[in-house]
């Protein structure tokens, strides 16, 4: 814990009117100023668009340090976590606040295993949806369809870990089911003999006539991806889970709406903009020095590179790199996009505008090479980011109800017209 010497309280001046709020001092040593009673003493409200000067709870589940690059689960490393544990290690780390004993986890994988089939009442539903449908718009319709074949979760008292242990699991199943319904081949079941990302690989390009063959490097590529997007704050769509449950909503329509959120292309879609920038460059006359060229002068947007929140760089780029060589160089794959990629990774990791500015390759332009080269198409790219951050949104939505939290109902300055009176419809003309 930082040692943090911080004022009790800050004093909020207005005209004669003066009011203490209390200081709010994290463990990591951030700072708030407790606004909880201003409106009720003053009248007033604080206006804070995007929220974002806004704290809108007391979370113990990851820390940020964008400054320093820092990226921490319930005080591990990034670094550490992606290094030494599996995907469903930090599922149970970022659910329970600790990572799992031996039995714990043989526990938990074990009930993956019971939940990972999906009723096929709900399978069969893929058949009456649109075939070219985007897979986010089926995953979060059958998150929420889920609901009618396990109606013991609508209740408040329901078992947490058995719904939580269904939903993660589920999940690839779902994911998969709407990859395959997209492009018109067979509903793959899950086989219990495989690991959590392995059975994911072969639900998505198995086919009835031929099992897929798993690579090893894949899979850990596959696993280190869907940690580093396991959880990242209180981001667009895990304030969004957070907003509708404190509603009293259950797990499996929360995090539908977290889908929904996630797939807003200025959340989610990131990676996806690094595919089309590729795209962009190899479908034009210009080359990667020329691009560059166009993006110092302004010309041309870089995507990929730099992040919000990281002002220095994104720690989860630095793990996702090393597995983003291996897989390339394993699979040997001719793609041009991929070697326009590793060309531009190159001229921007050496040329003192991107270095000088901190525009390193982010989490985002690693993992969207990394699952071009897997050959998971890009309107898969936003699923795949919501299966990772299923723990994150089921940890947080978690938090909600442990801290007993009163349902989220922010405020708003009107600006709109002031009183006004009805009058007939002949005297509008």
């Amino acid at each position: 814990m930082t040692d943090v010497i911080a004022p009790a309280s800050a004093k909020l001046i207005f005209g004669d009117h003066e009011l203490d709020l209390p200081v709010t001092v994290g463990s990591e040593g951030e700072h708030a100023i407790d606004v909880t009673k201003l409106r009720g003493e003053t009248g007033y409200i604080t206006l804070d668009p995007g929220y974002r000067n806004t704290g809108s709870v007391e979370s113990s589940i990851t820390f940020i340090n964008g400054e320093e690059g820092i990226l921490r689960y319930r005080g591990y490393s990034i670094e550490d976590i992606a290094a030494n544990c599996s995907f469903i290690e930090t599922a149970w780390l970022l659910i329970y606040g600790e990572l799992p004993t031996s039995d714990q986890l043989e526990n938990f994988s074990a009930q993956l295993t019971e939940h990972e089939m999906i009723h096929e009442g709900l399978k069969n539903a893929f058949d009456n949806l649109a075939p070219n449908g985007h897979p986010m718009a089926l995953l979060s319709s059958m998150i929420n369809g889920l609901s009618s074949y396990h109606p013991d979760i609508i209740d408040p008292n329901a078992d947490f870990d058995s719904t939580a242990a269904k939903l993660i699991s589920k999940v690839r199943t779902l994911a998969s089911a709407s990859f395959k319904t997209s492009i018109g081949e067979p509903i793959m079941y899950p086989d219990p003999a495989l690991g959590y990302c392995a059975n994911f690989l072969h639900m998505m390009f198995s086919v009835p006539c031929k099992r897929s063959d798993i690579d090893p490097d894949v899979v850990d590529a596959l696993n280190k991806i869907l940690i580093l997007h396991a959880d990242h704050e209180q981001n667009c769509s895990t304030s969004t889970v957070r907003m509708v449950g404190s509603s009293g909503a259950n797990l499996f329509a929360s995090c539908a709406a977290g889908v929904c959120a996630l797939w807003g292309p200025l959340h989610g879609g990131a990676n996806v903009a690094v595919l089309e920038q590729l795209a962009r460059i190899h479908n034009s006359d210009l080359d990667v020095p020329g691009f560059i060229e166009k993006v110092k002068n302004k010309e041309e947007k870089l995507f990929g590179f730099g992040h919000a929140v990281y002002s220095n760089f994104d720690p989860r780029a630095k793990v996702l790199k090393a597995s983003a060589d291996k897989v390339l160089a394993k699979l040997d794959v001719d793609d041009p996009l991929l070697a326009i990629a590793k060309q531009l990774e190159e001229a921007a990791l050496n040329d003192d505008y991107f270095k000088s500015r901190n525009l390193y390759p982010n989490v985002d332009f690693y993992s969207g090479i990394i699952m071009r080269a897997l050959g998971i198409p890009e309107n898969m790219f936003t699923v795949m980011f919501a299966i990772g951050r299923m723990p994150g949104w089921i940890a947080n939505w978690k938090e909600v109800r442990d801290q007993k939290s009163r349902i989220y109902r922010p405020r708003q300055v009107y600006t709109g017209a002031t009183q006004r009176t009805v009058v007939s419809i002949d005297q509008r003309d």
